[in-house]
């Protein structure tokens, strides 16, 4: 079974189990300003500034979750309908992932769905090398999804390989690291003692090819209510 199949079935579960299948809850998603994303951060570098990436936030009951995508938009419905969503491509998946998010906050399910702002970045960067260290020990990372402050902090102390689906970024080099494609990523996951990979490959749907035996660490809201539901590791300190 497929990480989006597993998880379109805990939907529904949690629907049934907590007897929210038959109210009409309305379950609203709408993309946010990199300003309402991220807030004014000194660096003008990360994807939500520069416009490739936009972060959708759904609302259930009071509660918010949020997810990463290429493709905004905004959409209105039910949880049932949400449950029933085809998950073929990009904007459908970030609707669902950011309802799962709300839904599993609302819940006490989840913790931290809301992306850190303005100082936050940073700080989350630097706390990142100090988590693998003391939990992973790992000397070679390599990044899935290109985050330029991690990378920026990572590359001080690791041996760091980075890949990123962003053509602008691919070939160019970072912090001391090239940046290469994602034709790279088994290499370089065969390569590495740790994968952190950013919680978008859950709505860009390339989340089962990540789930190796290789000792793996998301990133990031969008991951939130997946990494509790498949089981993964999560790294997200300073969201909210």
């Amino acid at each position: 079974m497929d990480a989006f199949t597993r998880m379109k079935t805990n939907f529904l579960d949690l629907i049934e189990e907590n007897q929210l299948e038959a109210v009409p809850i309305q379950v609203r998603v709408h993309d946010l300003t990199p300003e309402e994303a991220i807030g004014n951060p000194e660096d003008r570098d990360y994807p939500l500034v520069k416009g490739r990436e936009r972060l959708l936030e759904a609302e259930i009951l009071g509660s918010r979750g949020q997810a990463f995508t290429d493709t905004p938009g905004n959409f209105s419905g039910t949880l049932k309908s949400v449950a029933l969503l085809k998950l073929t491509d990009n904007r459908s998946r970030a609707v669902f992932i950011a309802s799962l998010n709300a839904l599993m906050r609302h819940l006490g399910l989840v913790e931290k769905t809301i992306h850190c702002k303005d100082t936050s970045p940073p700080l989350c960067a630097l706390d990142l090398v100090k988590h693998i260290q003391e939990n992973f020990g790992s000397s070679r990372v390599a990044m899935i999804g290109f985050q330029p402050r991690m990378a920026q902090a990572l590359a001080k102390t690791f041996a760091l390989r980075v890949m990123d689906m962003d053509q602008d970024n691919i070939g160019q080099t970072k912090f001391g690291v090239l940046i290469e494609g994602p034709d790279q990523t088994q290499k370089n996951i065969a390569w590495c003692d740790l994968a952190l990979v950013t919680g978008s490959t859950v709505t860009n749907g390339t989340i089962d090819e990540l789930l190796s035996s290789k000792p793996t660490l998301f990133f990031g809201v969008t991951i939130a209510g997946p990494a509790v539901l498949l089981g993964l590791n999560r790294y997200c300190p300073c969201g909210s």
